[in-house]
């Protein structure tokens, strides 16, 4: 008895140690929004705020993500690619006021 509660506590242990947020790395195209702000925001250190989609080179798409940073006065514009899941360009933008976040 006391074997066994030995081995199934450690189990118990390791199970309750996920986080439920847990990043995927998913293949495919961005199909969602929160895809694309999870990418900005891993790419630059922000808070994505706004996400929009829009035509990019021609035959694929792209996603326009609006990041706040924190601590700096300029936030980031970030054009994410829909098929490499990559930013594909970041322009500086004045920062973006969070709206309802403290």
């Amino acid at each position: 008895m006391r074997l066994a509660l030995l081995l199934f506590v450690p189990a118990l242990l390791l199970a309750g140690d996920r986080h439920p947020r847990v990043p995927r790395h998913r293949s495919g195209p961005v199909n969602t929004a929160r895809e694309a702000k999870d990418i900005a925001e891993e790419n630059t250190g922000g808070i994505a705020l706004t996400a929009r989609r829009i035509p990019l080179n021609g035959a694929s798409c792209g996603w326009e993500v609006d990041v706040h940073m924190p601590k700096d006065t300029r936030g980031w514009r970030c054009t994410v690619d829909c098929d490499s899941r990559s930013v594909y360009t970041k322009d500086r933008i004045p920062n973006p006021p969070l709206k309802g976040r403290r």
